[in-house]
């Protein structure tokens, strides 16, 4: 079964995320309320998908993306960035940062399983 990380520091947002993936059939799901919480999570666990926010404190997504990115169980992993950010610009510097993909907030549930199926499920 398929391990996933979510990192926000939003609960609200956490808890809408969780809730999509357990409808979607994701039931192994770990929340993190930050960059860093998430960086000790992902060193302590093996995980099959991160999705994570942009900003948050201490470190941010971007931040997070390439410290994961830096760890040889990560650089194959699809890490997700789920943002109201939305620019050209910022997408670039995700995928600079190696994010595999870029969901908007607001999400819809339907779409965003289909997503998470697209690179859990290939």
């Amino acid at each position: 079964m398929a391990k996933i990380l979510i990192v926000d520091d939003s609960n609200m947002l956490r808890d809408m995320v969780r809730y999509a993936l357990n409808e979607g059939g994701y039931a192994d799901v770990v929340e993190a309320v930050d960059g860093l919480d998430g960086l000790e999570k992902a060193k302590s666990a093996s995980f099959d998908l991160v999705i994570t926010d942009i900003n948050m404190p201490n470190v941010n997504g971007f931040d997070l993306t390439r410290q994961l990115r830096s760890m040889p169980a990560y650089q194959k992993i699809p890490i997700l960035i789920l943002t109201t950010e939305c620019t050209d610009e910022m997408k670039q510097k995700g995928k600079g940062a190696g994010a595999t993909g870029w969901i908007v907030k607001p999400f819809e549930g339907e779409k965003f399983i289909k997503v998470v199926d697209m690179y859990m499920k290939g």
